[in-house]
């Protein structure tokens, strides 16, 4: 069998399953079948508008965080203490052992410090002068 290599400048959904397809059968031949369910918690404003909120997914007994956001006007609020409480509870209703998600050195570390978060990981000029963070939570043993 041949193969070449070619560089996709505008990649299509079928073609990341393509990709895909063949680990997500190796991880189930192996015992490990993706489990992935998604985590969406909004926020929205007086006229019913998401403005902000959580995204993530549950895969692998873990909590993957994608994003938090909250607007600057709601912010010191406990809001995003709520939608990170909510989330986690989620992650604990699905089995998950815990809750790891990133952050820029220029953006939240304290705040999710704060919520029991700890760093296990640095990405050094990620980006420029910054880096990137890896924080992880224990919600069980």
């Amino acid at each position: 069998m041949g193969a070449t290599i070619s560089v996709c400048e505008h990649p299509t959904d079928e073609e990341r399953d393509a990709i895909l397809g063949p680990l997500a059968a190796f991880n189930t031949a192996n015992g490990y079948p993706a489990d992935l369910q998604l985590v969406a918690i909004t926020l929205k404003d007086d006229a019913d508008t998401t403005v902000g909120g959580l995204w993530g997914k549950t895969i692998y007994d873990w909590l993957f965080i994608d994003y938090l956001v909250v607007p600057s006007s709601l912010r010191g609020r406990n809001l995003g203490s709520e939608l990170m409480a909510r989330a986690e509870q989620i992650a604990l209703d699905r089995g998950c052992v815990g809750a790891w998600l990133t952050t820029f050195s220029f953006q939240a570390r304290g705040f999710y410090e704060r919520l029991g978060y700890e760093v296990f990981g640095c990405l050094e000029n990620s980006p420029g002068e910054n880096a990137r963070l890896f924080l992880r939570k224990r919600l069980r043993p």
